[in-house]
């Protein structure tokens, strides 16, 4: 056994994040680890990791009880961990983000760079240690991620929900790579909630349930609906709409958006979007093509260098984001922690957040606490944030409740447009079946929605319309109801492109 973890508690302030949790891992396998936001997978990584300690119970790695009291006593005893979120900087090459802070393994010139190529071939990676980070697809980025791991000795990689922003060719190529560094020996934890992945990738599964291990299972005696049933103890959901609630109405429209780049390439270009009342609109791309910068220009965060905007027939192009969220938009945004949410401050104060000009939050210039706490507890109930009280911080809430918070957030104060930018990412399927239910809501209630995510089935299943975003421009249009995930895969990364010669983000000349 590479891992043994016996009975590992962990509490908090009123929750108990892990209960006797129990399970080992074989040398030169993939274990999933599968369970619902909330249920104490994230805690239980960081005791592996020694990012926080147990209260009770023990570790094992090679057989040797260890003590973790920090990721650097990890590191020695061979546990590596890649974070959902990637922490590289992107003014730096490959190289140097590699050898930040491991300076004295192989130093920071040319012994550094022949171990990133050792490395980088070993494990089929195609790594170029001099490429820039910020010329990197999100899939070279994780590649870079997982050699940042094994540089410093990892023969036990965590990995925190790997596939959340891939493509499907992305997902088959890190499935790939993790073959490879099973073939050569090491040991991979891999955390997921995307149950299809985990049952094509994994040896072995464990379910962890409201904080503890309820099964260990063989992938090949369960499948996705069996798996999803110990998880959150219902089938697994499907993100599919019922008929067409599309109007004739335009709530949003865009024509002729561009937003000046560096280097001379256009961030957006000549962009012309129409979103009628009770549409969802799906945006699928490869993270990078310009979906961030087109969701700022929508929202008044940033102004585009030429084009309009206009919500229903007022021209919004130049408002601020304060009278545009007044207007009636609603704004889901793809990263909750750095742009939904004060994580140290209690909810009842994060329902607030955005709307601080509006009712129920005030009662003229006053902010109205009363009734923005009476309405947080509405929201509570209605959207199922699972929550000890509204006074409890943001932080100590799981990812998907806390996105479950801020989806209520701002269904409350949509009144003609939603934008959802990733709505359900690293979100359990529990929560995921919750927010599919509340964007059926909104479309069914003549709202035009903006949907933007990562995940091909979910664009499939909910919108009545898919465009694809490429190097800042609306390529294609695609039917959800004849169009696979292959085919937009493919529109993605402009693989249905062959004349188009423009090197793009997963290109393998950025890579290798």
């Amino acid at each position: 056994m590479a891992v043994e973890v016996e009975g590992i508690t962990k509490r908090f302030p009123g929750v108990v994040a892990n209960k006797d949790i129990t399970f080992a891992v074989r040398r030169g396998t993939v274990h999933a680890l599968c369970g619902e936001n909330g249920a104490g997978k994230s805690t239980l990584m960081k005791i592996l990791y020694g990012v926080q300690r147990q209260d009770e119970g023990t570790i094992k790695v090679d057989g040797q009880e260890v003590n973790l009291h920090s990721p650097s006593d990890a590191i020695k005893v061979g546990i590596g961990m890649v974070f959902q979120h990637f922490m590289l900087a992107d003014n730096l090459t490959v190289l140097e983000n590699v050898v930040l802070g491991a300076e004295k393994l192989h130093g920071i010139g040319a012994g550094a760079k022949n171990e990133i190529k050792r490395i980088s071939q070993e494990f089929g990676l195609g790594i170029n240690p001099d490429a820039m980070v910020a010329d990197l697809g999100v899939g070279a980025r994780q590649r870079v991620e997982i050699l940042k791991v094994l540089y410093r000795g990892a023969k036990i990689l965590i990995l925190d929900e790997p596939t959340a922003v891939l493509v499907p060719q992305e997902v088959d190529e890190l499935f790939d790579n993790l073959r490879e560094l099973k073939a050569e020996g090491l040991t991979v934890i891999f955390i997921s909630h995307k149950l299809d992945e985990v049952l094509s990738v994994a040896d072995d599964i464990t379910v962890i349930r409201r904080g503890t291990t309820v099964a260990s299972v063989d992938p090949k005696d369960v499948n996705a609906r069996q798996l999803a049933e110990l998880m959150v103890g219902s089938e697994l959901p499907t993100p599919e709409t019922s008929e067409s609630t599309v109007t004739d109405q335009v709530v949003l429209s865009l024509r002729d958006i561009t937003m000046a780049g560096t280097e001379g390439r256009d961030l957006l270009h000549d962009i012309d979007l129409d979103i009628h009342a009770g549409e969802i609109v799906g945006i699928a791309g490869v993270e990078g093509n310009g979906q961030a910068e087109l969701v700022e220009v929508i929202m008044g965060m940033r102004e585009p260098s030429a084009g309009t905007v206009m919500l229903e027939d007022t021209d919004i192009s130049d408002w601020e984001v304060r009278e545009i969220r007044e207007a009636g938009i609603g704004y889901i945004p793809e990263d909750r922690h750095r742009h939904g949410l004060l994580l140290d401050a209690p909810l009842w104060e994060n329902r607030i957040l955005g709307h601080q000009t509006e009712r129920p939050n005030v009662k003229g210039q006053l902010i109205d606490a009363k009734s923005a706490k009476a309405d947080t507890e509405r929201i509570v109930k209605e959207y199922d944030v699972r929550t000890p009280s509204i006074f409890v911080t943001a932080a100590s809430l799981s990812g998907g409740n806390q996105q479950k918070l801020i989806v209520g957030r701002e269904m409350t104060h949509a009144k003609k447009v939603l934008i959802a930018s990733h709505p359900t990412r690293g979100v359990d399927v529990g929560a995921q079946a919750a927010i599919w239910d509340l964007m059926r809501q909104a479309r069914h209630d003549g709202l035009g929605v903006l949907l933007i995510s990562a995940d091909l089935e979910e664009l499939i299943g909910l919108s009545d319309t898919i465009r694809v975003i490429l190097r800042g421009k609306l390529t294609g249009t695609f039917d959800p109801d004849t169009v696979t995930s292959q085919d937009l895969g493919a529109a993605m990364t402009g693989a249905d492109s062959p004349h188009d010669d423009v090197p793009h983000p997963t290109d393998p000349q950025d890579v290798r």
